[in-house]
């Protein structure tokens, strides 16, 4: 059995950017109907989908697995942990105590899910993005913008020059004087919100480098940005998936910072004892 087991919707999500066109109708096939796949022969998979057995074995391989039938059993025991799963959903009838339980427990599976699609060499890439750009500025809308806020709140110990705006008309005005020598972090979760895709314009036409961190790997913003991190974040009748992606993108935000820090460590120490010093009087 693959090393990918209980992982097989993950890895579809977060390599979706990359797939060909033929391995995007399969992945979306997958996606949508996982309780057929695992029922399906590879034969039928390519009758259905009008896609040769070959291409349908190279998609399996694509994804970490062996074969066909590798994949079938890590989807099957994904499936069952999903079916699993629903019962582990807040109910009404749940005491203090359990619904407690149930909610850090859903914040721990989302975390635990994010990391596992993380690609290292792109969390890289955005590290060295961040250490070559002139400014940083961190765009989000709604509970993304706390998100965004967050991060300026961390990246501003680092001696970068960082800024982020909760207002819509300050982000915009902000984007438009953004060149091609700075960096935007867009934080969405759905990818595909208006104001979001009017600051992706902005950049577009200033040539800005752009790093988006949202939820789903098929929407507008992801088609647009340069580099694009990903959150897995789960729906529940008592709590939408955006609310439980947030915890994910405080975590990718804090991986990059401390990233960051470590990369720059000798500038970025000198201005963090700075800040505590100053930060002092404060304190009795």
């Amino acid at each position: 059995m693959s090393d990918n087991t209980q992982h097989c919707l993950l890895s579809i999500r977060s390599n979706y950017k990359n797939f060909s066109e033929k391995e995007k109708i399969i992945a979306d096939f997958t996606l949508m109907n996982p309780h057929k796949i695992i029922h399906f022969t590879i034969n039928q998979v390519s009758e259905k989908l009008g896609i040769s057995e070959a291409t349908v074995f190279r998609f399996c391989r694509r994804i970490g697995f062996k074969g066909f039938q590798d994949m079938k059993i890590s989807l099957a025991t994904e499936v069952v942990t999903s079916v699993k799963d629903i019962h582990e959903k807040i109910n009404e009838e749940d005491s203090i105590g359990v619904i407690t339980r149930k909610s850090f427990q859903s914040n721990i599976k989302t975390i635990e899910d994010t990391l596992r699609i993380q690609d290292e060499n792109l969390i890289t890439k955005v590290v060295e993005a961040i250490l070559g750009a002139q400014k940083i500025q961190f765009f989000g809308v709604g509970g993304s913008a706390f998100v965004a806020l967050d991060a300026y709140h961390k990246f501003i110990r680092s001696g970068i020059n960082v800024n982020a705006d909760l207002d819509s008309h300050l982000q915009m005005m902000s984007a438009s004087q953004m060149t091609n020598n700075d960096l935007a972090i867009i934080i969405s979760h759905s990818g595909s919100t208006k104001d979001i895709l009017d600051l992706m314009q902005i950049f577009e036409e200033n040539e800005t480098q752009t790093v988006a961190i949202t939820n789903f790997t098929k929407s507008p913003l992801t088609e647009k940005a340069d580099i694009s991190l990903y959150t897995i974040a789960a729906e529940t009748d008592f709590r939408s998936e955006a609310l439980s992606s947030r915890i994910a993108q405080l975590s990718i935000i804090d991986a990059l910072y401390v990233n960051v820090m470590i990369a720059n460590k000798e500038s970025s120490w000198s201005v963090l004892q700075k800040m505590r010093g100053s930060m002092s009087i404060k304190y009795l």
